[in-house]
């Protein structure tokens, strides 16, 4: 991943965070390493523990930065959510997608796709 790549990821998960701040929800962790990959943002509402996919796209092209997500990474996201539910006996949880779109210094149009992964 470029250097580019990385600094425009960081400024997506910090928009992700303050939206769902915004929307009452806790940040429990971010950037969560398992054994299937990375879990981007760990947050709580009520009882329901969200683990977030945050997809950035810093241009307008011909599919939106939630169509990024391959039946691969979808299966990918799920492990790393059992693994880490398990490890932390988490009943309830689900899997949300956070969509950005836009670049850093301008407003960015942000979509949230709640329990998107079942």
């Amino acid at each position: 991943m470029t250097k580019h790549n990385q600094r425009v990821g960081a400024w997506g998960e910090q928009l992700a965070t303050e939206y769902l701040l915004s929307k009452g929800h806790e940040i429990i962790a971010r950037n969560i390493r398992t054994p299937y990959g990375e879990i981007d943002i760990i947050a709580k509402q009520s009882d329901v523990t969200i683990f977030v996919e945050v997809k950035t796209l810093t241009s307008k092209q011909d599919f939106f930065p939630e169509h990024n997500i391959t039946p691969r990474k979808r299966e990918h996201m799920l492990a790393c959510a059992q693994h880490y539910s398990s490890e932390n006996e988490i009943d309830h949880w689900q899997i949300d997608v956070i969509a950005i779109e836009g670049k850093p210094g301008k407003e960015p149009v942000i979509t949230y796709f709640e329990n998107a992964i079942n």
